[in-house]
Order: structure tokens, then sequence, then C-alpha cells
């Protein structure tokens, strides 16, 4: 199968009534696990890279080129997905770059700007024959949407739909990013309500803080993409310690090997988790 566009991924799950998972990878390691998880479940994965993760590798190419590799090799659909992106030259350089979808993060911006903006990257990512989501800007900085205590309206999640012409639309149910604690708890009617009246696929952000059960019964609810990245990086950094407290080296590759073990174990179980099967 190799690289795909988010959309049909998407489209495909929500029809089946089944989640996709989305995994941030920061290291090349990263995208080798979600690669062994996804050819072990016989399931499609999206490989995401944040506009963080660019600045924290000091470029989108190396990583990019990378991760777009691991993924064509894969014999199931891998989407490789520029997430939280809040430079329009980003976008411009992903689509250069191949990468088959994009997340544009106008939350910063005033809310005719973020849908004049948005509007924009999707038709430019259209065009190119990429997918794009986005999110509404109701509260400023990174947790967007996300931010605790913040709530989606599904009348104004459809409006936003309809100006930008997006594929996929981040809402707010509950969950906030960078949650260490799986105790999140989400209202799921909203979802339910979201789901009824977007019609794009909703995608769940800070997932990492919603329990298992909380997962399945988002994705019954109407939920279709669903993002996690602070939990993998508990799993990754919890594999490497205890790899080196047992066994003391100066060798990167066994105890970075150790931690992508790991994580592809993980990554596999929150597949067939998200997907239902």
């Amino acid at each position: 199968m190799g690289l795909s566009t988010l959309a049909p991924v998407l489209a495909q799950a929500r029809a089946a009534g089944r989640g996709v998972a989305a995994f941030n990878v920061i290291q090349i390691e990263h995208a080798e696990a979600y690669a062994v998880a996804a050819e072990r479940s016989s399931l499609p994965v999206v490989m995401q890279i944040s506009e963080n993760c660019v600045r924290w590798h000091g470029s989108l190419r190396p990583i990019a080129a990378a991760t777009l590799a691991i993924g064509e090799a894969c014999n199931v659909p891998v989407v490789v997905h520029l997430d939280h992106a809040e430079s329009t030259d980003l976008v411009d350089e992903a689509v250069r770059l191949g990468l088959t979808s994009v997340m544009f993060d106008g939350s910063t911006l005033p809310d005719e700007a973020n849908r004049a903006t948005t509007r924009r990257v999707v038709q430019q990512c259209h065009a190119a024959g990429l997918s794009v989501e986005a999110e509404l800007g109701e509260v400023g900085g990174k947790d967007g949407v996300h931010a605790p205590g913040v709530r989606t309206d599904p009348a104004a999640a459809a409006r936003f739909v309809a100006d930008t012409g997006v594929d996929a639309l981040a809402v707010a149910v509950g969950s906030s990013h960078a949650m260490t604690e799986r105790r999140a708890v989400l209202d799921t009617d909203l979802i339910a309500a979201l789901a009824g009246a977007v019609p794009v696929p909703l995608v769940l952000h800070g997932s990492s803080g919603v329990p298992d059960d909380g997962l399945v019964e988002a994705v019954r609810a109407g939920m279709t993409k669903v993002n996690i990245a602070t939990h993998l990086n508990r799993v990754w950094t919890e594999a490497m310690v205890a790899r080196l407290d047992e066994t003391p080296t100066v060798d990167t590759r066994h105890y970075i090997g150790s931690a992508r073990d790991a994580v592809a174990t993980e990554a596999e179980r929150l597949l067939r988790l998200i997907a239902g099967t």
C-alpha cells in the first residue's frame, strides 16, 4: 500500500465506525516502530511530524525524507502528516517534500484570519494532492481549542468546515495536550452531536490523557482520528531507562532499540484498540 493521503483513510474508517491512530515522529526510530506496529496489525497509521519537532531538528527535510521512505515501504496505508503547523512557509515546504497531509493550526489568529488562511492552505494542498486538517481558534496558544475546559460548538464547527473546505476537523471535547496521566473524561454526547453536524471526520488531540475505555467510547460516539504522542514518549523513556539500569552501555543502539521495540508493541495495541479489532 505505502503512502496515502489522510482523507481516504479517514473516510473508510468513518464509514466503518472505526478509528485511526496517529502517532508523533520525533526520531527515525519512532517511524520505524510505527511501521512495525501497522504491519503487525494490518491497520493504517498516521505518522505525524510536528512543527515543534521540525524546530528541534532544525529542518523538516531530513526527518520527512526518512519518514516518507519508511512509510513508502509499508504494506499498509501510511499517512505522513505535518502536525500543528502555524507557519504557512512550513506548509509550503511540506508540499514540496511530498508529505501527504497537513494540519494547519491557525488557533492563534483572529477568527476571520484563521478561516481565510486555512482556506488558502486547503486550496494549495488540494491542488497538490494533500489532505488538510484544521481547528477552530477559540483559545490562543498551542492548546488551541484543546485547552482544558474548552468545548467545540457543533454549529460553529459546521460553519468552519463549510468556510474552509478542510478534510478533517480537530474538536475540543474534554482532552488537552501533554497530559501525563490518563484521567481525562470526554463528553461523548458532544462528540455524537459534532459527528452529526460536521460532514468531515473528527480528530481528537491530547489523547494521551484519555484512558483506553474513553478512547473506545469516543470512537463509538463518532471520533475518527485519534492523536497520541505524550503517552508513547513515556513508554519510550521508561523502556530506555530500564534498559540502561539493567545493562549500562555506551552503545546507543541497545537502549534506543529497547525503546523502539517498546513503542512498537504499545503502538500496535493502540492501533487495534482504536480500530476496534
